[in-house]
C-alpha cells in the first residue's frame, strides 16, 4: 500500500517555476514506477512524465519536454516535478502516481494523490 501527497503547487506568471514534490508512505516505495499526470478543466487526464524505480528511465508528453524535470529520491520517499518555463496551457491539477511499469497510460498506476492545483498566468 502507498500513500501519496502532492504539496508545491499554486499561481505563477508565464515564464516562471514551480516544483511539485509527491511524498509517499510505504516500504515499498523504491520497488515504484513515480508517475505525474495533469488534469485541466473539461479535459480528460494526460500523462506528463514518469520514472523508474532506479530514477535511471525517464519519460516526458511532447509538451513539456525540455522544461519539466522530474526525479525522485528514495531515501526521502519523494518523487518531484521541477517545472521550468511555465505556461497557460500547463494550468491544471497536477497529480502523482505509483505503479509497476513505466508507462504513459494512467491505468497502469495503482495509486494515486489528491493533486495539487497550478494555475499560470499570462
Amino acid at each position: 500500500q502507498v500513500q501519496l501527497v502532492e504539496s508545491g503547487g499554486g499561481l505563477v506568471q508565464a515564464g516562471g517555476s514551480l516544483r511539485l514534490s509527491c511524498a509517499a508512505s510505504g516500504r515499498t516505495f523504491s520497488r515504484y514506477v513515480m508517475g505525474w499526470f495533469r488534469q485541466a478543466p473539461g479535459k480528460e487526464r494526460e500523462f506528463v512524465s514518469a520514472i523508474l524505480w532506479s530514477g535511471g528511465a525517464r519519460t516526458y508528453a511532447d509538451s513539456v519536454k525540455g522544461r519539466f524535470t522530474i526525479s525522485r529520491d528514495n531515501a526521502k520517499n519523494t518523487v518531484y516535478l521541477q517545472m521550468n518555463s511555465l505556461k497557460p496551457e500547463d494550468t491544471a491539477v497536477y497529480f502523482c502516481a505509483a505503479g509497476p511499469r513505466l508507462m504513459t497510460d494512467d491505468r497502469e498506476y495503482d495509486y494515486w494523490g489528491q493533486g495539487t492545483q497550478v494555475t499560470v498566468s499570462s
